[in-house]
């Protein structure tokens, strides 16, 4: 199990190019679709979870996921294999950027990397909303998105605010129910 955990983490490390949240759909993809260590659902509640809390979004992932597969060890063995390869990339890579980045076709290479992660992104997203429709209605979703959205980027509200805030509100209001 430990090698399978390594193995996943290592190839999120290796092909998350652009940050955490390039990552987000390979760590769904490698977790939910091909090795079903969680569902969706769980998926989806973890990541909410994870963006409140501060620190690189794809390392939380892989300590939370390799801790629930085994435990400690699965934890560590996790988070070395997500960072390990942006280490030896980054001093490899930028050591080579730096002294050809004057030249087009590196610039060009850079330049044709950001639309395939806005396209994972753009993905990720379609799949979230239509998780999200199958629980609720369009009535209440498109509303609730587009005032997440307003509150994201005109406003500039921190997304673990808005998460934790839901968050709280749900725990209230299901206790609200109960009583």
């Amino acid at each position: 199990m430990q090698l399978k955990i390594f193995w996943v983490f290592f190839k999120v490390g290796m092909l998350g190019y652009g940050g955490g949240p390039a990552s987000i759909p390979l760590v769904k993809a490698e977790v939910v679709d091909i090795h079903k260590w969680m569902t969706d659902e769980e998926f989806q509640d973890m990541l909410a979870i994870g963006n409140t809390l501060p620190g690189p979004i794809a390392t939380k992932l892989a300590g939370y996921i390799g801790y629930i597969k085994s435990g400690w060890l699965g934890l560590i063995n996790a988070v070395l294999a997500t960072i390990i390869p942006t280490i030896f990339l980054m001093v490899f890579l930028l050591t080579l950027f730096v002294e050809f980045k004057d030249l087009e076709w590196v610039q060009g290479m850079s330049r044709g990397v950001l639309p395939v992660v806005g396209v994972m992104m753009a993905l990720l997203t379609i799949d979230f909303l239509s998780k999200a429709k199958a629980k609720t209605t369009w009535i209440f979703l498109l509303p609730f998105t587009l005032v997440s959205l307003v509150l994201l980027v005109p406003l500039n509200v921190h997304p673990a605010i808005i998460i934790a805030v839901i968050i709280i509100f749900s725990l209230l209001r299901k206790e609200g129910r109960k009583a």
